[in-house]
Formats: structure tokens, sequence, C-alpha cells
């Protein structure tokens, strides 16, 4: 058996200190876990938006899919959905339709923009906040459960937007830092 260098009392105290530092506000594991997947993500999903030539914004790979201009007002529409009810707020954006933007200027801007709203979202995310109870989508989830949404369906769509950039001949972001 193993014992600790330290002990018990030692491993006991410090573990309770965090958890007291946890419980004041401080992110702790579970959201700063949530936060830095969002943060490698939204960086993905700016550079798909900027990558893309505005001429190709109305691009589909088939009839029955959205346009990728029309993923990137779909990506902010629900940036600014899901992150104000993890927020616990109404939706700032709740009477605009990104999705029926048309011009890349303009569907970059919003995404940006939904970006920075959800940033906010996510820099006051704390653990214990983010077991708190929210409505959205008419359930209830708590706060770091509508932020893992987000996360997940951003991702869901940084894949469709990996898929049309390739369609056209370009590296996504993803795989471009790679090389």
């Amino acid at each position: 058996m193993t014992r600790s260098r330290w002990p018990a009392s030692v491993t006991l105290a410090l573990a309770m200190g965090a958890g007291a530092v946890w419980a004041q506000g401080a992110p702790g594991p579970w959201s700063s876990t949530v936060k830095s997947g969002w943060g490698g993500l939204k960086k993905n999903l700016a550079a798909s938006a900027a990558l893309l030539p505005e001429a190709d914004y109305g691009f589909k790979p088939v009839p029955a899919v959205r346009s990728f201009g029309q993923l990137i007002g779909h990506l902010a529409n629900d940036h600014y959905l899901i992150c104000s009810a993890a927020k616990g707020d109404r939706n700032p954006q709740a009477n605009t339709d990104f999705e029926k933007t048309t011009g890349k200027t303009a569907l970059v801007k919003a995404l940006q923009d939904s970006i920075a709203y959800c940033d906010g979202v996510y820099d006051a995310m704390t653990d214990a906040k983010g077991a708190e109870i929210v409505e959205m989508f008419g359930g209830q989830y708590p706060r770091l459960g509508a932020l893992t949404i987000n996360v997940t369906h951003s991702s869901e769509h940084y894949g469709n937007l990996v898929t049309y950039l390739r369609l056209k001949g370009l590296v996504p972001p993803s795989s471009a830092a790679a090389q």
C-alpha cells in the first residue's frame, strides 16, 4: 500500500479549503472544464466564418440542408438562446433570426457578438452557480448542463462547417492548426 507524504489532516484541510473556495465563487473543476471546451470551439467557429469567401455563403451541399451562411446564423441564434437561459436572462436577440441574415459581414458580426455574449456567461459561471436549475427548451436544466448543451450543439455544427469548407477545397481551422 502506498502512503501519502502528507498526513491525512493536511489532505483533509486542503480538500475542505478547495471546496470552500469553489463555494465562494471560484470557477471550480466542472465549470472550468465546460469553459475550456467552449474556448477552443469558439475560435474554430469564428475562424470558419472568416475563412469561407462571401460568394460561398449560400453554398449547400444538397438542397435539403442549411447553407453555410444559414449555419452561421443558426449558431448565433442558438448561442443567444442557450447562453441567456444559462444566465437566467431573457434572450437579448429573441426578436432577431440571424438564419435569415444575408451577407458574410453581417453574419460574421452576429456570430462574433453571440460568442462574446456567451463568453460573459461562461466567465461568470462557477460550480455552485452551475448546479442551479434554469428553464430551457420547456424543461429544467442545471446552468452548466445548458452550457454543455451549447458546446455540444456548436460542436455538431462545427462538423457541418468542416464538411462545407472541405467541399470548397479549404482546410478547416482545427486541421490547419495541426499542420
